[in-house]
């Protein structure tokens, strides 16, 4: 599932308060976007409809919570940059990444030790195969 730049406020605000009325969104969101109240009343809904957010009704407020894990969000989003800026691979992505974004050194060993942790699943996966 593929979230607009402003999706993605609205989900990062209900993953962080869920259940949330479009109120609390509206309010987390001050100080980030001059939306009025109308504005996230119609992104959730149709959030709703796209399957991302549910909504129930407590009283006359509706309350929304998510249908989806910010890790599947993060997931559908990188899969979607590897297919359309990266021949569908991921070392074209990680190459640039390492090249161009100037990656400190916290973030290189934290890569690298991804890296082999990964290296480390495939052989010990290998090693239970019959």
């Amino acid at each position: 599932m593929q979230l607009s730049d402003a999706e993605w406020k609205i989900m990062r605000a209900v993953w962080q308060r869920h259940p949330a009325s479009a109120r609390d969104v509206l309010n987390a969101l001050a100080s980030e976007t001059a939306w009025a109240y109308t504005t996230v009343k119609t992104f959730m809904a149709r959030m709703v409809e796209k399957g991302a957010l549910k909504v129930r009704m407590r009283a006359n407020t509706s309350l929304y919570e998510p249908l989806i894990t910010e890790s599947q969000a993060r997931r559908s989003a990188i899969r979607s940059l590897l297919d359309k800026a990266f021949d569908g691979t991921a070392a074209p992505l990680m190459s640039f990444l390492l090249e161009d974004e100037k990656l400190s050194r916290k973030d290189r060993k934290i890569l690298a030790a991804l890296v082999d942790e990964s290296k480390e699943r495939d052989r010990n996966a290998a090693g239970r195969r019959p």
